[in-house]
């Protein structure tokens, strides 16, 4: 994959693990910071790591609905509202 051209195998595994552990941190903590964009990046990476014949586990991640739209209701950090 393109996007992925020049980088190591270790770099790809390393940056596959990175995201399993935010996805752990988050159900652990009961948060949601890790959304459908990193779900594709990692996607995308896993792609990669078969391609290059390696192997890596895939993410387990959990059962959340709201990661399917990646819609967030939280509010945005550092607006605040005026009236």
């Amino acid at each position: 994959m393109e996007d992925f051209d020049g980088l190591s195998d270790h770099f790809i595994l390393r940056m596959y693990e990175f995201i399993r552990h935010e996805v752990h941190v988050d159900a652990s903590a009961g948060t949601r910071l890790i959304g459908l964009a990193t779900r594709q990046r990692a996607d995308r990476l896993l792609k990669e790591i078969d391609s290059r014949g390696l192997f890596q586990k895939p993410i387990d991640w959990p059962d959340d609905p709201a990661m399917e739209s990646d819609r967030c209701d939280a509010p945005a950090f550092g607006l605040l509202k005026t009236t």
